[in-house]
This record gives structure tokens, sequence and C-alpha cells, in this order.
């Protein structure tokens, strides 16, 4: 038995709104956005008494998604410390093949977003940078080359 696929990644978030409009500036599309009324998910993620809304984005043509939580109760937990480098423990970033790398960082820098560090040719291959976006989230961006 093998995997089949990688459906999504969960990002909880403060901010619902911003975090959606960042990455539907970086290209993913909205799939739905609201509260989430299943007394299920309790016992999935072992919380009692949640009240969340959740947004779900996909990547267009593909099937990949991200998913967003935002946690009205219990309230969400910052991390420590809360710009964490890249060597602590945990997801630290996703990656995402774009078409122009330097177009995508300008429009996504109009949502707030930075550069980590620099963009940096990896071989004759790809241009690559890490953006960390609202809520600290770390972006990784991949432009083929050639």
């Amino acid at each position: 038995m093998t995997v089949k696929r990688m459906d999504n990644v969960l990002i909880v978030v403060e901010d619902l709104d911003a975090v959606i409009a960042f990455f539907v500036e970086l290209g993913l599309e909205l799939e739905n956005k609201g509260p989430l009324d299943w007394r299920g998910a309790e016992k999935v993620v072992g919380l009692a008494d949640i009240r969340q809304d959740v947004a779900m984005l996909r990547v267009p043509d593909g099937p990949g998604r991200v998913e967003l939580a935002k946690f009205h109760q219990p309230k969400a937990i910052a991390p420590e410390p809360w710009k964490a480098p890249a060597n602590t423990l945990g997801i630290r970033r996703m990656m995402f093949a774009v078409d122009d790398l330097e177009d995508t960082l300008a429009r996504l820098r109009a949502h707030g977003a930075e550069l980590v560090d620099e963009v940096v040719q990896y071989e004759n291959m790809f241009l690559l940078c890490y953006v960390r976006g609202p809520e600290n989230i770390v972006v990784g961006l991949a432009q083929e080359l050639g």
C-alpha cells in the first residue's frame, strides 16, 4: 500500500482574511470558507468544544491544497519565538513553483510579505527565495530556469 497523494497542509492563523488574500495573490484559488460545524473534528484533533472558521485554497489545476483555520475556541497558542529561525523543529515552509519569481515577489510584498534573505540561483536550474508572509508564514518560491 502506498500514499495516493498529499491532500492539504493546515495552518492555524489569527487573521484569516489577510492570509487568504496572501495565498490568493500567490495564485491559489479560494475553494470555500466558513465555520466548521462538524463535531467529529473534536475527536480527530483531540480538543474539546471547538469553534473555528476554516478556508480551503487549492493549487490551480493541481491536487495540492492549503487549509487555514482560525480558532475562536479554544484560542490559538502562539509559538515561541514568534519569528522562528529555519532550524526550528517542525514544518518551516511550503515551496511553490512559480512562472515569474520577481513578479510574484512584488505582488506578495503588497500584502506585507518580506524576503527572508535574498533571491539566489541554484546552478542553472532554479531561482529560489523564501518569503515571510502574514503571521510569519514562510513560503518558498522557485522559478525553473531555461
